[in-house]
């Protein structure tokens, strides 16, 4: 059994996709469109504008599997109630992804040495994902 998270972005998936890939290192597995689907959805599912928008898209980062979609929602993403952790190897590797996921979004808590990590500081990105950025001790 596996958990992995998979998380809407209503319409900014593919800039998601990207940022992740660039800043985190994410390495794209497959992404597949909504016009590109091998049956079509029924009428009324996708949301005008959305037919070459992001279907389905799997991205690993570091070990993990992170799955990413615009979903069938034209309205702006909302992620509540949990945070992805993000655990990395040593301190500058922290300050790195925290600085990059802080630009356009939010700190949450600052990084910083805590009685559990090296570094841990937790963030909220321009998409409004909360991660926690944890390089432990």
């Amino acid at each position: 059994m596996k958990l992995e998270p998979y998380l809407f972005f209503n319409g900014r998936a593919e800039e998601a996709i990207v940022f992740y890939e660039t800043h985190l290192g994410a390495t794209r597995e497959m992404l597949l469109r909504f016009n590109e689907s091998p049956d079509p959805a029924p009428p009324g599912v996708v949301p005008e504008g959305f037919e070459s928008k992001v279907m389905h898209a799997s991205l690993i980062v570091g070990g993990s599997r992170l799955l990413i979609s615009d979903g069938c929602d034209p309205t702006p993403a909302s992620f509540s109630g949990f945070s992805l952790a993000l655990n990395v190897d040593g301190v500058a590797a922290a300050e790195r992804a925290f600085n990059a996921l802080a630009e356009g979004g939010s700190v949450l808590m600052p990084l910083g040495k805590t009685f559990f990590a090296a570094s841990f500081g937790m963030v909220t990105d321009r998409f409004g994902v909360s991660w926690s950025v944890i390089a432990e001790c």
